[in-house]
C-alpha cells in the first residue's frame, strides 16, 4: 500500500478490526519511510446481477435508480435516511447471497415491498400501486384491507395491546 503522505512502497498494518457489521476490515497503517499513519478499509469486491427489465432488456445494476424509486415511495414520510441505506443494504446483500448472474426487476420489486411493508406501510402502498399498477381504486382498497387483516411484525409491534402482558 503506497504512503499518501509521501508515496512510499513501505508500509505496515500497525492494527486491524472489522467494520460496518463485519463487512469491511479497517487496517491502520504506519509508513516505514515518513513515520506518518493512515487508516485503510477492505471490502470484498462482489459484482451484482445484472438486471432483466420488462422489456427483455439488459443493463447493470444500479443503485441509483433503486434509491430513487424507494425515496419516491417514502416523500414526506418520518423514515430516517439511515433506515433507507439499511433497506438498500440487505436489499443488495440479498442480491448478492442469491448468486444469481440476471436478476429481473420483478424480484427487485418483491425485495423493496418486503422491506417497505416492514418500514413504512403508506410507503409500501405507494410503492406497491406504481410496481403492480393499480389501474383503480378497487386495488388499492384490497391491499389496505390485506394490511389491516395482516399487519407486518414491526406494525404489530406498535399496536397497543388490550390486555396488560401476563407475567
Amino acid at each position: 500500500m503506497l504512503c499518501p503522505f509521501c508515496g512510499s512502497e513501505d508500509t505496515r498494518v500497525v492494527d486491524s478490526r472489522l467494520a460496518s457489521e463485519g463487512e469491511q476490515v479497517r487496517r491502520r497503517r504506519r509508513c516505514s519511510a515518513c513515520g506518518e499513519r493512515f487508516t485503510t478499509y477492505e471490502i470484498a469486491e462482489l459484482t451484482m446481477p445484472r438486471v432483466i427489465k420488462s422489456n427483455a432488456m439488459r443493463e447493470s445494476f444500479n443503485d441509483d435508480k433503486l434509491r430513487a424509486g424507494v425515496m419516491r415511495a417514502l416523500e414526506k414520510r418520518p423514515v430516517s435516511l439511515d433506515q433507507v441505506e439499511a433497506m438498500i443494504s440487505r436489499i443488495h446483500k440479498s442480491l448478492l447471497v442469491s448468486g444469481e448472474r440476471e436478476v429481473p426487476t420483478s424480484r427487485i420489486g418483491r425485495l423493496v415491498l418486503a422491506e417497505l411493508r416492514n418500514l413504512d406501510e403508506v410507503a409500501y402502498i405507494r410503492f406497491a400501486s406504481v410496481y403492480q399498477r393499480f389501474n383503480d381504486m378497487a386495488e388499492f382498497r384490497t391491499m389496505i384491507e390485506q394490511l389491516e387483516k395482516d399487519p407486518s411484525p414491526e406494525a404489530r409491534q406498535r399496536q397497543m395491546g388490550l390486555l396488560p402482558d401476563e407475567p
